[in-house]
């Protein structure tokens, strides 16, 4: 392992030497070590940086909850490992704290110390530092005209992210995703472009420029007998446009797309205030025969009375709550019902996130039936889906 600067912030004095020992054998670098918050700020004030923290939460003085709330402004700690007791509830809610804080979290190992779960934890942080493509700097974001040119040029591309079954993994429908191929920057996710567009009104450019290209690529699959279900993201600011339900089926005319095998996202969050209009568009789509999912769902605050209210057919669980099925043991819960609720609203429920094979077998126990996610496929550009299907085809 390269040299990392460690601080050691446990209160127990046997406890702290143990960790101390084992990671001053582990790493060339130094190992920091304080009793409490105090100690630990003083020791920040001598140094540039540190790399890791592990933190206990619960000592006298200043504990580990005040510590890291005074470090989260101070910007010298690049990453926190929690090292606590306490019960599993309470950390995790440390770390939901740790995340608003915009520190970096890499894992909590509990008591006692684990030396090889901190190598695990370690050797990700290097990888991530080390091997992690440069972002763009916010000085750096495409401009509003490089923004236009793009558009344009037809260089914003439908990327396509399978849905598949947790049993047996076979494709039920896929995501439209948009990626900017950019001239200078590479593949741009949307965290680079939509900013520009939603301050400018270029939402709708870009939603149509997907529309087209997703249902361009459903009627070439549906030449070769393989039709597939096709989910589009639908901006909130987009929900209030008058002439939506007219453009819509128009376009499903001419690519002689049928709309039930057409879906629109919408994020939760973004149907808090929404107006008449917008309620009247949803409500003419699925007139049309055009499902509706309620994307992320989970992340806000409306849930349950929006979807009592609004015509919904399918529900997308956030990945919040797979990301934390083994740290959170309520996330099952939430799951669980989740599932019973889809259900009872006669709704089908897509689970985003899944990442490994333990989530998928954890899901189907849950009575989970449909997900997306990395364990199955990333978002693809249309030639690599289109093999994808045929691979599909070829299993089943």
């Amino acid at each position: 392992m390269q040299n990392l600067t460690v601080l050691v912030l446990e209160d127990e004095p046997f406890q702290r030497l143990v960790t101390v020992t084992a990671l001053e054998k582990l790493l060339p670098g130094p190992i920091l070590q304080a009793a409490n918050g105090d100690e630990a700020i003083a020791i920040l004030d001598g140094c540039a940086q540190v790399d890791i923290v592990l933190c206990d939460l619960k000592m006298p003085g200043m504990d580990g909850l005040a510590f890291l709330r005074h470090v989260s402004s101070l910007g010298k700690v690049r990453a926190v490992v929690l090292c606590s007791e306490l019960d599993p509830i309470l950390r995790q809610a440390t770390i939901a704290m740790i995340h608003c804080l915009g520190l970096t979290f890499l894992g909590d190992l509990g008591k006692p110390f684990n030396l090889e779960g901190f190598k695990r934890l370690a050797s990700h942080y290097q990888a991530h530092n080390q091997s992690a493509p440069r972002m763009l700097e916010s000085a750096e974001l495409p401009s509003l005209q490089d923004v236009e040119r793009g558009l344009d040029n037809g260089e914003f591309e439908a990327y396509f992210q399978p849905k598949v079954t947790l049993q047996g993994q076979r494709l039920v429908g896929a995501e439209v995703l948009a990626r900017w191929t950019h001239p200078q920057w590479g593949v741009l996710t949307p965290a680079h472009f939509l900013p520009v567009m939603e301050q400018n009104h270029l939402i709708d450019r870009l939603f149509y420029q997907m529309l087209t290209q997703g249902l361009t690529l459903h009627q070439r699959l549906a030449s070769q007998g393989r039709a597939i279900n096709l989910a589009f993201n639908l901006h909130p600011a987009q929900l209030a446009c008058s002439v939506l339900t007219e453009r819509i089926p128009a376009l499903l005319k001419r690519f002689q797309v049928p709309a039930t095998q057409i879906m629109f996202e919408i994020t939760e969050s973004g149907l808090i205030s929404a107006p008449a209009s917008s309620l009247e568009n949803l409500v003419r789509l699925r007139i049309m025969g055009c499902g509706l999912a309620m994307d992320d769902f989970g992340a806000g605050y409306s849930s349950l009375d929006r979807l009592s209210e609004l015509p919904f057919s399918q529900i997308k669980l956030d990945r919040a709550f797979v990301h934390k099925l083994q740290t959170q043991p309520r996330s099952a819960a939430i799951i669980s019902c989740a599932v019973a609720l889809a259900q009872a609203l006669g709704f089908s429920l897509v689970i985003e996130g899944v990442e490994n094979a333990e989530q998928q077998a954890r899901l189907i126990e849950l009575g989970g039936t449909y997900a997306q996610g990395y364990l199955f496929a990333r978002p693809m550009p249309q030639n690599h889906f289109v093999d994808y299907c045929t691979e599909q085809a070829g299993r089943s």
